[in-house]
């Protein structure tokens, strides 16, 4: 892969001249067309060898076009906050949205490869991290992102040539450190790592475009030429051409169960007896909240279900067993302008949780495969390929020391519309109910099936489905709360087990 960028390629003065004339109007007619347009985000990684000329490449893109609508972002060593969620957050929120472009420096192949070639990876570990970021890119490019990739190589030669002339400059002695050096005693070793990295997660929605690094000019015309051509090719399509081939329909499960249906809703707990679990149970999730296992472990909370089945009860119940600075409750409602502008996950992924901290999420990312497929929100093929992109997302948060802890509360037709009559009743629970809510009712049927899909397709060992008989509110909450600290104790180690008593 890197044979032709290690030849010496040259761009004599004058012509550069005229190219770059060129170039910097079509970039600048180009960006303000995509920030016209705004139908998809541009964004450009940059890597490759140290000295190689990607800072400048970057500033010069910068020159050429309009600054205001491009974010660089760079990625050096994580922060404390950063250390303490999935290493993909960080990525995430500084997306760019759509009709901007966004510049990565160091983004999320920069670590894997450093750590390998340092022999801090193995290779199992380094297989499921390029796996990890075949996915990312795949679905970023299924979410309309032009995901741009842009390697910049030396040879050996050229890069100790690069640093002794940026470290002989008074202008340019800071950017050449110990880490350049040392990283230059191991390029064998990187190029041994990389060339195959390269080709593992150069894909057609995301090539790897080599660029020779030697020539200032060279390397600067062949970005722009690159940059403006991919950008056009967008700009020019047609709304719709990219829309993917239509997916084909779901399979039933081999025994056609319907698991809602297979619940027993009515589930007997008395009030004075809820009172006292309601004690017990919320006294141990206090205590597992300050377990000093918390201090490298979250939580994120999932809360799904039919219309008036509980949920804020439940959540409440949780909360109520908290302190108020160890947890946030997210309300998900309709996409604001900002998320609409980003990949359809963005708007979860920046509130996960720190370490020692609970993300109670009401309503969450299985909109896309409940509400807007049934109500035609998004395409079939969106919320088809969201399943597995789901079930990564939560693999993610799982691999990395997040529990993940999901819960439907499902209660019957016939509840539901008592429950609705009280809610029109009674003046404080008027706001519960909406016309949307009686509309959401018609359509219980494909709901339900919804729901089912749901649950068989994204129920893993990582972060599995709790079906919650919800008809009792006082049974719902008690096992809400025993299900979640059973979760925290399995992942804390804490001691005895949910449903064991203490021996005398």
């Amino acid at each position: 892969m890197f044979d032709s960028a290690n030849l010496d390629h040259r761009l004599e003065k004058a012509a550069y001249r005229r190219e770059e004339a060129k170039l910097r109007a079509a970039l600048l007619n180009a960006q303000y067309d995509l920030k016209e347009n705004g139908r998809f985000p541009v964004l450009i990684l940059i890597a490759g060898v140290e000295g190689a000329g990607k800072g400048e490449t970057v500033n010069l893109l910068n020159e050429w076009m309009d600054p205001r609508h491009i974010v660089t972002h760079a990625f050096p060593e994580p922060s404390d906050e950063e250390r303490e969620r999935p290493p993909l957050w960080r990525y995430w929120r500084a997306l760019p949205p759509r009709g901007k472009i966004g510049v990565f420096f160091g983004a999320w192949h920069t670590q894997p490869i450093v750590d390998r070639v340092i022999g801090k990876l193995d290779e199992a570990s380094y297989a499921s991290d390029i796996s990890d970021i075949l996915k990312l890119e795949k679905m970023l490019s299924d979410e309309g992102v032009l995901l741009l990739k842009y390697w910049f190589h030396l040879s050996r030669r050229q890069q100790k040539e690069r640093l002794k002339s940026l470290e002989k400059d008074p202008k340019t002695r800071w950017r050449v450190t110990d880490i350049e050096w040392d990283y230059f005693k191991m390029y064998n070793r990187f190029v041994k790592v990389c060339e195959p990295f390269l080709r593992s997660t150069s894909t057609g929605e995301a090539p790897w475009i080599v660029v020779p690094g030697a020539d200032a000019r060279y390397r600067a015309v062949t970005v722009g030429r690159h940059l403006l051509a991919a950008m056009r090719e967008r700009l020019d399509e047609k709304p719709g051409a990219r829309a993917p081939d239509k997916t084909p329909p779901l399979l039933a499960t081999a025994d056609n169960l319907n698991v809602l249906r297979a619940l027993e809703l009515d589930q007997p707990l008395e009030r004075d007896t809820y009172q006292k679990e309601l004690d017990l149970w919320q006294g141990r999730l206090n205590s597992l909240s300050r377990h000093p296992g918390m201090r490298g472990k979250s939580v994120v909370a999932v809360f799904e279900g039919n219309d008036a089945a509980g949920k804020g009860g439940a959540i409440r119940r949780i909360t109520g067993a908290l302190d108020a600075r160890v947890y946030r409750n997210i309300s998900v409602a309709a996409p604001t302008e900002e998320e609409r502008a980003q990949p359809y996950l963005w708007r979860f992924w920046r509130h996960v949780p720190r370490h020692g901290q609970f993300a109670i999420f009401d309503r969450s990312w299985y909109g896309r495969v409940l509400v807007e497929r049934v109500e035609k929100f998004c395409s079939e093929a969106d919320w088809m390929r969201a399943y597995g992109e789901i079930n990564d997302f939560e693999q993610s948060l799982a691999k990395n020391n997040v529990i993940v802890v999901k819960f439907w509360l499902a209660i019957g037709k016939d509840v539901q519309f008592k429950r609705f009559k009280l809610r029109e009743k009674v003046a404080f629970k008027r706001f519960k109910i909406t016309d949307e809510d009686w509309r959401n009712r018609k359509k219980w049927d494909a709901y339900e099936q919804a729901v089912c899909d749901m649950v068989d397709r994204t129920s893993t060992t990582a972060a599995p489905w709790t079906l919650v008989e919800a008809n009792n509110k006082y049974h719902a909450r008690i096992k809400v709360l025993k299900t979640l600290c059973a979760s925290l104790e399995e992942a804390l180690g804490a001691g005895k087990k949910v449903g064991k008593k203490k021996k005398a």
